[in-house]
């Protein structure tokens, strides 16, 4: 399959490098042909491709498992500080070291599929056609650190695509493999905002409790705010405020969107955890000068990551629904209604005019407040 160029198209700067035991010539070949934009270099080793990176900039790394002259985090540390603006994607045939989980933007798994790596690059150009700004991407690449994709969160997504398959027997033993979640899991389904009046003390009931898609917001949750910059953070606040927002997002729209919805509303502010980062919440005088926004720098977070484009462009857009690219009330619309109301602030009542759901909003705002009644109490 060839695409041909359309006017007005980003040109896709890709530059793969390592061997042909793991990216192969005719993969690299496939990428070539497969758009007019796409204008790929190969190097086959570290060296070659500093000085590739140096020469040039580039929109997309894609690194082999390991390089003859040198470490790949080594590589992945001199694009960040030669382009940081680069997406950087890590080929991985086992567990990698820390540092390289560190500093790739995403993660292709050895072999690397056709399928995969087609899906990789593509998204991350249609991110960079939503999210133009230069700045935001090198403000972002720059960061010595950014939080990891929620590993945990992508086993449980993965595991409940095999719905028929997976049972609360086999959710509780993943969520279990990482301690810290599963306490976090425990914590939260025994507080006021999700407990029935009686104890829970291990997993299964929990999942049984809490039913398959409010757990998966949990672990989302645990995971997403467990890290990230900012010590001034309430976290906590963070933490409830999103489920909340969750909760009434997956509310407002129709079975087929709902989760794409409560996951957006559930990460909509994830952009506050990055470093040198605007809330824009907060009063202007207050900010760093400069600074990108938190709801399109926790977008682009999330295009890096790999995550469905409805979800990115609903937490870039969630403060002005207007922009989103469709006219109807869907997932951007339901996460900027959402969100407001978990935070207290209004909702822009002409646009839900214009979307033909104002009549929803008082039904939407109450629910919003008992929700946020019930989080406000402490359990005994």
């Amino acid at each position: 399959m060839h695409v041909a160029r359309r006017p007005g198209d980003f040109i896709v700067r890709i530059l793969f490098v390592g061997g042909e035991d793991s990216l192969p010539l005719e993969l690299v070949g496939l990428v070539g042909d497969m758009d007019d934009s796409w204008q790929v270099q190969r190097a086959e080793d570290g060296a070659g491709a500093t000085a590739l990176i140096a020469e040039a900039s580039h929109d997309v790394v894609v690194v082999a498992p390991s390089l003859p002259d040198m470490p790949v985090a080594t590589l992945l540390g001199q694009i960040r500080t030669l382009r940081p603006e680069t997406s950087r994607i890590a080929v991985i045939g086992g567990q990698p070291p820390a540092r390289v989980l560190s500093l790739a933007h995403r993660f292709l798994p050895l072999p690397v599929g056709e399928a995969q790596l087609l899906e990789a690059i593509g998204s991350l150009e249609e991110l960079r056609e939503l999210l133009d700004n230069p700045v935001l991407r090198e403000r972002i690449g720059q960061i010595e650190k950014l939080p990891s994709p929620p590993q945990t969160y992508l086993a449980l997504a993965h595991a409940l695509e095999a719905e028929d398959e997976t049972n609360a027997n086999d959710i509780a033993q993943l969520i279990s493999g990482d301690p810290a979640i599963a306490a976090k899991v425990l914590q939260l389904c025994n507080s006021a905002y999700f407990s029935a009046g009686r104890t829970i003390t291990d997993l299964r009931s929990a999942v049984t409790r809490l039913g398959m898609a409010t757990m998966r917001d949990l672990v989302l949750a645990s995971e997403v705010f467990a890290h990230g910059a900012g010590a001034h953070l309430d976290r906590p606040a963070m933490q409830q405020r999103a489920l909340v927002a969750s909760q009434l997002a997956r509310r407002m729209l129709p079975e087929s969107s709902a989760e794409l919805g409560a996951t957006a509303a559930l990460l909509a502010d994830i952009g506050l955890l990055l470093p040198g980062i605007r809330d824009e919440r907060a009063p202007a005088e207050t900010q760093p000068e400069d600074a990108p926004g938190h709801t399109e720098a926790g977008a682009y977070l999330l295009g890096l990551w790999g995550l469905p484009m409805p979800i990115i462009e609903a937490v870039a857009f969630q403060r002005t629904p207007a922009r989103a690219g469709t006219r109807s009330f869907w997932v951007t619309g339901a996460v900027h209604v959402a969100t407001a109301l978990a935070a207290g602030e209004p909702v822009h009542e002409d646009y839900l005019q214009r979307t033909g759901m104002i009549d929803k909003l008082d039904g939407w705002r109450g629910h919003a407040e008992r929700l946020l009644g019930l989080a406000d109490v402490q359990p005994a």
